[in-house]
């Protein structure tokens, strides 16, 4: 049995630069698993391009053997005016089946 799980989550620029997500590290937390760590190519099959002010956000989805874990993580973007590249880092958010809870 699988329970599935999802989420959204925005990326806000705060920064004067456009900068683009290029790709993401996630470490997902199964109770009843190892930690299994995903790395990937920008978010849903895209690497967004965000202006300052602005923000990109998407929904996605997780796969866990338990109905209690969570995920963490980061994002690898770049800034097109300096060409440096830098992490966004993700705190952790948690899942949990409703009845699984008492």
């Amino acid at each position: 049995m699988h329970y599935a799980f999802g989420y959204t989550i925005t990326i806000e620029n705060q920064s004067k630069d456009s900068v683009q997500l290029t790709s993401r590290h996630w470490r997902i937390y199964d109770s009843l698993n190892d930690v299994e760590t995903l790395d990937g190519e920008g978010v849903i099959g895209k690497k967004p391009v965000i202006k300052p002010g602005e923000s990109h956000t998407y929904n996605s989805g997780c796969l866990l053997t338990s109905p209690i874990g969570a995920m963490k993580g980061h994002y690898n973007m770049i800034n097109f005016s300096t060409t440096e590249n830098f992490r966004v880092y993700i705190p952790t958010f948690k899942f949990s089946a409703p009845f699984a809870l008492n």
